[in-house]
């Protein structure tokens, strides 16, 4: 483990985390102006067996694959093989169907296509198909008119815009990570992992009570809290709808079934190491996977505001999340993911600062937690 000295108190946060029980295992890396900084993990990786976490220990980081995933889609567009601008249909005729011709790439990446839900149950035998659920969305008609509202696309995101990437270049999301992200840079990161890296991939606990970890995640906001609980107890609300299909649940284990961590699913996929996570964005605010004036256009807010699916107000570029309640960070320079449960990924070229942050002890937040926001705010402190 590392941490400079200047980051001490980074390190007594993460410490005290473990000593009180808060964390069951976890891993948190910064890099400053490029330089590995703090590289810290421990605890226990899988409750069942005591396995330790080591320093390249990776887990499931839930959606901050989404970034990753976005990030890929504009190399595409730098390249000149895609339109952000443009109509999805252009590169996927049959999503036109239902009315959703006008539907732009940019609607996919900004949660404003209409489409958070697939409606029709995806078997357990398709969940490795990724182009077999994407035809599914390609055939339903959107649930508010596109372009007029936004509302968290938690699994679809990845299938719609995976398809459109696997449309342009025949291969898939993880295929083109591995080639043109993870491996030129050396980083401990995929979509779609090995075996080799499932069997040392951290087992994920499920979290507390659920009304802690979103008064946690939240602030603690009375009406959007009354709002939120209500619908976390109605199935057909779309925060239950968007999250429940594809079901992980349906596999025993759900997101630590081997099966789930080698789909690659786009929005949710990413098997990481915290060092690996923080290692992408640096190597995105240096300018090494997009260019300079192409990552300040993706991260320029396009929607703010109420969010549709998740209630609380949400902001986002180009598939990166923005400073709101749903990504609360001290810095209004600030972009990433985070992913459900806490896992958190994040880049600010305006501090230089690129963090990863994953654990296997998860919050019941579909953004968010406690934990990783005070090791933020330490570094954040400690600058």
């Amino acid at each position: 483990m590392h941490c400079d000295p200047r980051f001490s108190r980074v390190r007594e946060v993460f410490e005290r985390h473990l000593a009180d029980g808060a964390e069951l295992g976890a891993a948190f890396a910064v890099y400053l102006d490029g330089e590995l900084v703090v590289d810290l993990w421990g605890g226990v990786a899988d409750r069942h067996t005591g396995r330790p976490w080591e320093g390249d220990t990776p887990a499931f980081a839930y959606s901050c694959t989404k970034a990753i995933t976005a990030t890929v889609l504009l190399q595409l567009a730098e390249r000149g093989l895609v339109d952000v601008s443009g109509a999805v249909a252009d590169v996927w005729p049959e999503f036109a169907a239902k009315g959703k011709g006008t539907i732009t790439v940019e609607h996919l990446l900004t949660h404003q296509s209409g489409l958070p839900v697939v409606e029709e149950p995806v078997p357990v035998a398709e969940f490795g198909d990724l182009a077999a659920i994407a035809a599914r969305l390609a055939d339903q008609a959107p649930l508010w008119e596109p372009g007029s509202a936004h509302g968290y696309h938690a699994l679809s995101y990845g299938f719609l815009v995976g398809e459109v990437i696997r449309r342009i270049t025949g291969k898939s999301v993880g295929e083109l990570v591995a080639a043109e992200i993870a491996e030129p840079l050396g980083l401990e990161l995929w979509v779609g992992a090995p075996d080799t890296v499932i069997a040392r991939t951290a087992r994920l606990k499920a979290g507390d009570r659920p009304r802690a970890a979103v008064t946690e995640a939240t602030g603690g906001v009375p009406d959007v809290l009354a709002e939120m609980a209500k619908a976390a107890l109605d199935p057909q609300s779309l925060m239950n709808r968007s999250l429940a299909n594809p079901g992980m649940h349906l596999l025993k284990g759900g997101a630590n079934h081997p099966d789930i961590l080698r789909a690659g699913w786009p929005a949710a996929g990413v098997v990481t190491t915290a060092r690996g996570l923080a290692g992408f964005y640096r190597s995105l605010i240096a300018g090494d996977l997009l260019r300079p004036e192409t990552l300040r256009d993706a991260v320029r807010p396009r929607v703010d505001g109420p969010d549709r699916v998740l209630l609380l107000e949400t902001s986002f570029g180009l598939g990166y999340m923005l400073p709101s309640m749903t990504f609360l960070m001290p810095s209004q320079t600030a972009f990433g993911h985070s992913g459900l449960g806490g896992s958190l990924g994040m880049g600010d070229p305006g501090r230089g600062l690129a963090i990863g942050y994953v654990m296997n002890k998860m919050a019941n937040a579909v953004s968010g937690n406690l934990r990783g926001l005070r090791l933020v705010q330490a570094v954040y402190d400690s600058l």
